[in-house]
């Protein structure tokens, strides 16, 4: 197929493609004008289970289905990622590789090693603190989990990949996104078993306001954010194991 027959072809498909959306925007309702009783539903049933962040209420109860899968794809994405760069180098090539780097490169300034250093400490109070208040502010797993994993990622743009190395052993990186990963199935099927319906809110609700209260919710947002931490966390460093090697 020749270079002018595959742009048009292309080009065509990107205007099928608008059309498409144009089509699809032009059917939304007008904002503030929802059709059907979902809106008002997924409110009614945040308050009913004592949960303050309705986001976090739907995201966690009411469409938990919806996020599980969204969790499964990450979890499934990090072990692919993980396969396919440890199959292209031989057990132990990666630490050697970050060892000859280390003595090789330059250090890093003082003021930058101390910087990445003193963020260390408030970027993971900060991504625990998301984490746990996901029920009740804006936040939850997902964004807690991210910002856990920066901190560590924070150690390696100071100039400490030796550090990163030992401060996130591989192990523990695999178990507690294994872990975060079968806490949610497992709190699924909790729902089934204790309440007749998979992902059902089962666990005392508590007052609204307080940490603990929205039954699974929190339950549930620490699961995910242990499993998003882990996994960016696997990601990222095997990309830099991966980028070490091609430097050696």
């Amino acid at each position: 197929m020749s270079p002018a027959v595959r742009r048009a072809l292309g080009l065509a498909a990107l205007v099928a493609l608008g059309g498409l959306c144009a089509w699809a925007v032009a059917g939304l309702p007008d904002f503030g004008h929802p059709r059907g009783p979902y809106a008002t539903a997924a409110v009614r049933a945040s308050l009913r289970h004592q949960v303050n962040a309705t986001v976090g209420g739907v995201t966690f109860d009411v469409r938990g289905i919806d996020t599980l899968g969204e969790e499964l794809i990450l979890f499934c994405a990090a072990i692919g990622a993980t396969l396919l760069l440890r199959a292209q180098r031989a057990e132990g090539q990666a630490q050697a590789a970050v060892e000859r780097h280390e003595e090789a490169r330059e250090q890093a300034p003082g003021s930058l090693r101390g910087l990445g250093a003193a963020l260390v400490g408030p970027v993971l109070v900060l991504g625990a603190y998301v984490l746990a208040h996901g029920h009740l502010t804006p936040g939850g797993g997902f964004q807690g989990g991210i910002i856990l994993a920066a901190a560590l990622v924070l150690v390696y743009a100071a100039g400490q990949i030796v550090a990163l190395e030992r401060v996130r052993p591989v192990d523990l990186v695999e178990v507690s996104e294994a872990a975060g990963a079968a806490a949610y199935v497992l709190m699924a099927v909790g729902g089934l078993v204790f309440a007749g319906a998979t992902m059902a809110n089962f666990l005392p609700y508590g007052q609204a306001g307080m940490l603990l209260s929205g039954g699974t919710v929190p339950v549930l947002n620490v699961a995910v954010g242990v499993e998003v931490a882990g996994a960016i966390t696997l990601i990222v460093t095997e990309f830099l194991d991966q980028a070490l090697l091609r430097r050696a």
